[in-house]
C-alpha cells in the first residue's frame, strides 16, 4: 500500500469478501479513510485449480494476465470496472500474483430485484442493459481475448461443445439420472450444434455474467467485475446466461437480433456446466455448501426438461 500510494496510507483493517471462487478478494481500509480491493490469484486456493492444471476451458477465465488485458480494454471502450491502481507479477516475494484495484461503493445488481421503488429499478436495469449493448456492439472477425491476433481454426460453439461434454462425463459419476441419460443428452447437445451454422462476427462478451458480478453505485452507475473470462465470443453464449440469471429483469437486456439455434445450444451448455461445477464446489470444500446444491438441483432439473421436452 505504501509502494503503491504513499506513507499516508496506513492498513487499518483487511476484511476478506466472500463468494469467489477462483480468485481470493479482500477490502483494504486505511486510517486516512481511503478503502481498496486487493485481488489475490493464488492456485492454491482456487477451487478449480485441477481444471486449470490440465488446461480445460476454465483456464481461459483466470489469471492476472487475463485481468489486466481486460481490465484495460473495457477502459478503452468505455465500459465501466474497477481501476487497477498496481499489478504484482514478480512472485518475488510471494508465489502468487495481486492486485490493487478501485474500491466501488455500491451494490450488487442483484440486490436490486426487490427494491421497493419499480422506478428505481427501472434506472438500473436500463444503464445495465445500456452497458451491455454497447459491449456487445464491440466486434471482430476472430474469437478469444483481446490480446490475440491470430485466428482460430473452428468456430466458437465447438469448444463449448467440447466442454459440456467433459462436464456431463463428471456429472455422470456423481448424479444416477445424468449416468442414465447421458447418451440421450450427446445427442441433444449433437443435435442442437449441427443447427447452427458458420459465423465469423463476434462480440466482446463477460463470459460469466450474472447479476452478481454487477456493481451499482448510489448515483446508479453499474460497474463489471470478475472480468478474466471477457473475451470476442457468440454473444448468444451471454445472452442464454443472462436469461435464467436475471429472470424478469432480462427485459431490459434483451437483444432483437440474436439466433435461437445458438441461444438453445449454449442454454444447454450452461445448465449441464453449472451442474457440474456446483459439484466441484460441493466436493472441493466451497465455503457456501448450500449454494453449491442449490446450484447442483436447479440445473439438474434444467438439463432434464432439455431432453424430455
Amino acid at each position: 500500500m505504501r509502494k503503491t500510494f504513499g506513507n499516508s496510507y496506513l492498513v487499518a483493517n483487511a476484511t476478506k469478501m466472500h463468494g469467489g471462487a477462483q480468485k481470493v478478494v479482500y477490502k483494504i481500509d486505511c486510517i486516512n479513510g481511503f478503502s481498496c480491493i486487493l485481488y489475490v490469484w493464488d492456485l492454491a486456493a482456487n477451487y478449480f485449480q485441477e481444471e486449470i492444471a490440465n488446461e480445460d476451458l476454465n483456464a481461459r477465465s483466470y489469471g492476472s494476465d487475463l485481468f489486466e488485458v481486460n481490465n484495460r480494454f473495457l477502459t478503452e471502450i468505455g465500459v465501466q470496472t474497477p481501476a487497477l491502481y498496481d499489478l504484482n507479477k514478480e512472485r518475488s516475494r510471494y508465489t502468487f500474483d495481486y492486485a490493487l484495484v478501485e474500491y466501488v461503493n455500491g451494490h450488487k445488481a442483484e440486490d436490486y430485484f426487490h427494491h421497493s421503488d419499480p422506478r428505481v429499478q427501472d434506472q438500473v436495469f436500463e444503464r445495465v442493459g445500456h452497458m451491455l449493448t454497447g459491449m456487445h456492439a464491440n466486434e471482430r472477425q476472430i474469437y478469444g481475448k483481446p490480446n490475440q491476433i491470430s485466428n482460430n481454426r473452428e468456430s466458437c460453439h465447438l469448444l463449448q461443445l467440447e466442454n459440456a461434454k467433459i462436464q456431463l462425463s463428471y456429472a455422470s459419476q456423481h448424479i444416477e439420472g445424468i449416468r442414465a441419460n447421458q447418451s440421450k443428452m450427446l445427442e441433444k447437445l449433437y443435435e442442437l450444434e449441427s443447427q447452427i451454422d458458420p459465423r465469423s462476427r463476434y462480440g466482446f462478451i463477460h463470459g460469466e455474467l450474472g447479476p452478481d458480478h454487477i456493481l451499482v453505485t448510489d448515483s446508479f452507475e453499474p460497474y463489471l467485475i470478475d472480468i478474466e473470462g471477457a473475451e470476442f465470443f457468440d454473444i448468444e453464449h451471454e445472452h442464454s446466461f443472462l436469461e435464467f440469471r436475471f429472470g424478469d429483469f432480462y427485459r431490459y437486456l434483451k437483444h432483437d437480433n440474436l439466433d435461437t439455434n445458438r441461444i438453445l445450444f449454449y442454454r444447454f451448455h450452461h445448465h449441464i456446466s453449472l451442474t457440474s461445477g456446483g459439484l466441484k464446489l460441493l466436493h472441493r470444500g466451497f465455503p457456501d455448501q448450500q449454494f453449491a446444491q442449490g446450484l447442483i438441483d436447479h440445473h439438474y432439473r434444467c438439463t432434464l426438461q432439455f431432453i424430455e421436452g
